[in-house]
């Protein structure tokens, strides 16, 4: 089907075509928008409302399970949500995963108790999985590569309005009316994203390209992850370190692993390509995106519950107080994309930033409490972490080659969200783990200018922790190989010795 048979403000572009006009492509822009917007903020939105949640529902030492249950069912379905859009259509499965999305927001709204919300936003990560994937598949289904590069601007206007708007609309929220309707409010949202969906092209599905559905390996991986993150999130409170249970946790563990490291090498379409890691640029920028995604979400989620129960501030506050790390995040992510396009080369900004994160993280933890340097160290900590994923995406995307693009780009998503799994549950745990019994009920309604010390210095060794982490991200960082973004002509390698 030609441009000119489709109605103006939705036709399809391909590269033998006349550009697509700025009306056309922002007719699609709205429907994809709000699908893209609600995956970037989740994690943002709800970061400042652990606390007031705890207080509701009980449990403060198991909150962090509120965004490892959404990262690790999401991370599981994304190589899915690929496959069933090539299958069913890109635009149908979208509109099936905003559906799940809203079915997890609503339960996670009407929520009694903490296992009933970590529940309930399991399925919200399952539908949460499809909206960034089949909202970027969508618009390249739709608008032709080079189309795309006109309109990048208003993908990143979608991550800065998210990085930004997040922990501000979250304060508010949980500071003048309930948690809960940080939840609600996808409803109406969701409603308008699926009327914009539905006005788009059916698509056409590609039979050819579905491959094999590896459900054993998204289950081997399943099992392998909770268990081995339950063991370590839970052992000394929940069961003691050398009972049978936590034995047996390991054992499962480490058993799934061995199992799912086995299939995957076997199978024809796997969930995990295992046979990508024999390249030492991707496997050392896996492990960096881990270990910064680590670090990044425990700052994203814990830092304003650092502030409420440390400092004492409202919840509006803590947002506000977050948004230098989230600002920081996407300056630096501007800076180095504009870095590297005009050099072509991206070895040593990941290392630079990493470094300056965990010297960020370090002075957190060892200057004494202060809510202005959370912001200024918040926002130099941000600035590093904003240097790793726009390179690493596309320098596994460079040595994986276009036959692989597809694989590798779903194996970098999938790391970050095990990093960012790890990170929250691992940095919870030794939190909580260093904190006394509080009374979260009373804490949650007080707010005053007098910090907890024994809160403060619990949160103070975790940024120490967290440091360390970031230095082992800077190192991982150091041993990719150099890699040319592009060639030039006479060239015919795209690596360099170090």
């Amino acid at each position: 089907m030609k441009l000119s048979e489709l109605p103006a403000q939705i036709a399809p572009v391909t590269a033998d075509i006349d550009k697509v006009t700025a009306a056309q492509f922002l007719n699609l822009f709205a429907a994809v928008f709000l699908p893209m917007f609600m995956a970037a903020v989740d994690q943002t939105l709800l970061a400042t409302a652990t606390p007031a949640i705890a207080a509701s529902l009980g449990g403060l030492t198991d909150t962090s399970w509120v965004a490892v249950a959404y990262l690790l069912s999401s991370a599981a379905v994304v190589p899915l949500y690929g496959r069933l859009g090539d299958l069913h259509g890109r635009r149908n499965m979208l509109v099936v995963a905003v559906g799940i999305f809203t079915l997890g927001s609503l339960a996670c709204g009407i929520a009694q108790s903490l296992p009933q919300l970590i529940a309930a936003r399991v399925v919200q990560g399952l539908g949460g999985a499809g909206l960034m994937t089949l909202s970027q598949a969508l618009v390249g289904e739709l608008i032709a590569p080079l189309e795309r590069v006109r309109f990048q601007g208003y993908f990143a206007a979608v991550f800065t309005a998210a990085s930004v708007a997040g922990p501000v609309l979250g304060g508010v929220v949980v500071s003048h009316f309930s948690w809960r309707w940080l939840f609600f409010v996808n409803l109406p949202l969701a409603a308008f994203a699926t009327w914009r969906l539905c006005q788009l092209p059916r698509g056409e599905p590609h039979l050819d390209q579905t491959g094999t559905h590896d459900l054993l390996g998204i289950a081997l991986f399943a099992v392998c992850t909770v268990s081995g993150l339950y063991w370590l999130t839970s052992a000394g409170h929940h069961f003691y370190w050398l009972s049978t249970f936590s034995a047996l946790l390991v054992a499962l563990s480490l058993i799934t692993l061995g199992l799912l490291v086995w299939r995957e090498s076997r199978h024809a379409s796997p969930f995990l390509p295992v046979d990508l890691l024999r390249e030492k640029a991707i496997v050392f920028s896996l492990i960096t995106t881990s270990l910064f995604a680590s670090c990044m979400f425990a700052m994203v989620f814990f830092i304003p519950i650092y502030l409420q129960l440390g400092h004492r501030v409202s919840a509006m506050h803590s947002g506000l107080l977050l948004l230098p790390l989230t600002a920081g995040m996407v300056i630096g992510a501007m800076v180095t994309g504009r870095f590297v396009a005009r050099t072509g080369r991206a070895k040593w900004v990941p290392v630079f930033g990493m470094a300056l994160s965990s010297l960020a993280l370090l002075l957190l933890g060892a200057l004494s409490p202060q809510t202005l340097s959370v912001g200024v160290l918040g926002f130099i900590a941000g600035l590093g972490f904003g240097t790793v994923m726009p390179i690493n995406q596309v320098v596994v995307q460079t040595v994986a080659g276009r036959a692989r693009l597809g694989a590798v780009t779903a194996m970098i998503s999938l790391f970050r969200s095990i990093g960012g799994a790890a990170g929250a549950a691992v940095f919870g745990a030794l939190v909580y783990g260093l904190m006394p019994s509080l009374d979260i009920t009373s804490l949650a309604h007080v707010a005053t200018a007098v910090p907890m010390p024994s809160v403060t210095h619990a949160f103070h060794t975790a940024f120490l922790v967290a440091a360390f982490v970031a230095a082992m991200a800077a190192f991982a960082a150091s041993r990719v190989p150099a890699v040319l973004l592009w060639q030039p002509r006479t060239s015919t390698s795209i690596t360099e010795n170090v």
